[in-house]
């Protein structure tokens, strides 16, 4: 019979309790599903330490020194450590600890491709067309026509991809595998998109607003569009959504979508096409490629994991949910005892981040974590609270929690983040 090596994270995606025996020969507590009733001394074998509160660690869960990577790609325009999920399209995400910035640098930034980028524009050349049913007539403008006529609007917008953290998920959901790295906060400049709805004479009939790139599809034929998705015209109207041809004062690189893209902060990066050359105004919701069937979409109503969902009750994913991640320090470093400084960010879509709480030890135990204010625009809440604005990027959130570790175990903290929206 022939044998198949397979990695770590495959093991735990297919049965998790199953991976803990072959990986470690673990056991846990079948009541409480924590603990060791066995495997603790060959985990600490491997890692080279002992893990830190293991009567707590939850089953099926992969150390936390052995589920980063440090494998390095070559990845153009990119630092070397990005995990690439496939190369036809090529996906990659990032690992936390470069993501730490407030801003996130273009060369630490995720990519994500339903097909093959151009290779190559010609920004003085480029023409971006704008029709649709809800126009009176079709417009035309190159892209210094755009920057002579419309003022530009600088904003920090979150981007991240629909399917960010489905790694996750049990039992394991198809596509691309990301982890936690699919997920940036850049400063995107450029006009906003309303106004150049306005100057197309878009009316009360405009309902969506959809992007067509120039980004070709896998299978090489001219008529099939790799991706053509968009916004509601409610998202479009938004101060901070844009038509975008800077990142971070720099002209946008060609993997993120040079030399014109919708940036929507807030929802699934899908929905802010790249290479944009035609922007359609419909009377209806955008019928376009990745966007009928399940694709960008989650059940209308709670299911049970794993469960089998009809088409027409599945719905358009639009803000994205709450989350945080742990930026500093990079998971599995050597710690000496005493206090440990620990910061990340933290981002709700097109609400407000509440509070942060953080836990050394699988959740047990809380304490909470500073937040710098956003760096959007303030809005006031019914109930007196001054948050940033919907369709702001709350995302430049600092964790500075302090914590003691004991000194026999700080190869391996379970450091973990909870929550909270508006």
């Amino acid at each position: 019979m022939k044998q198949r090596e397979r990695g770590l994270h495959e093991l735990y995606r297919e049965d998790p309790l199953a991976a803990d025996w072959l990986a470690f020969g673990r056991r846990s507590d079948p009541v409480t599903r924590r603990g060791f009733l066995g495997g603790a001394g060959r985990m600490a074998a491997l890692l080279g330490a002992e893990v830190a509160f293991a009567p707590l660690m939850p089953a099926g869960l992969i150390p936390a020194a052995l589920a980063d990577s440090d494998s390095d790609f070559a990845i153009p325009g990119k630092v070397p450590g990005l995990r690439i999920l496939n190369d036809r399209p090529l996906n990659a995400e990032t690992p936390a600890h470069l993501l730490d910035d407030p801003v996130t640098p273009a060369s630490h930034m995720f990519v994500r491709n339903n097909g093959l980028p151009p290779p190559s524009v010609d920004a003085a050349g480029w023409r971006l067309v704008i029709d649709g049913e809800a126009v009176p007539r079709p417009l035309a403008f190159t892209l210094a026509e755009l920057k002579a006529r419309f003022r530009a609007h600088r904003y920090r917008l979150v981007l991240e991809c629909g399917g960010n953290g489905r790694h996750e998920f049990n039992p394991p959901a198809r596509g691309n595998q990301w982890t936690t790295g699919a997920v940036s906060c850049g400063e995107w400049s450029g006009l906003r998109l309303r106004e150049l709805l306005d100057a197309a004479g878009a009316g009360e009939g405009s309902v969506y607003v959809a992007y067509h790139g120039a980004d070709s599809h896998l299978s090489g034929d001219p008529a099939k569009e790799a991706i053509s998705r968009g916004i509601p015209i409610a998202k479009a109207r938004e101060d901070e959504t844009l038509l975008a041809w800077a990142l971070n004062g720099e002209p946008i690189p060609l993997l993120h979508g040079a030399p014109l893209r919708l940036v929507a902060g807030g929802w699934p990066a899908s929905a802010s096409g790249k290479w944009v050359n035609r922007l359609g105004i419909r009377d209806r919701v955008h019928d376009g490629a990745k966007m009928g069937g399940q694709s960008y979409r989650v059940p209308c109503d709670p299911v049970r994991p794993g469960a089998t969902v009809a088409d027409d009750a599945m719905c358009i994913i639009e803000s994205m949910p709450v989350k945080s991640l742990i930026t500093f320090p990079r998971s599995g470093i050597d710690h000496d005892a005493g206090p440990l400084a620990i910061r990340g960010h933290a981002w709700a879509g097109d609400l407000a981040v509440a509070r942060v709480e953080l836990s050394i030890n699988f959740g047990q135990h809380w304490q909470p974590a500073e937040l710098d204010p956003p760096p959007g625009r303030p809005q006031v809440l019914s109930e007196g609270n001054t948050v940033a604005a919907a369709g702001v990027l709350i995302y430049a959130v600092v964790l500075d929690a302090l914590t003691s570790v004991p000194a026999a175990v700080q190869a391996d903290v379970p450091a973990a983040l909870r929550t909270s929206a508006y």
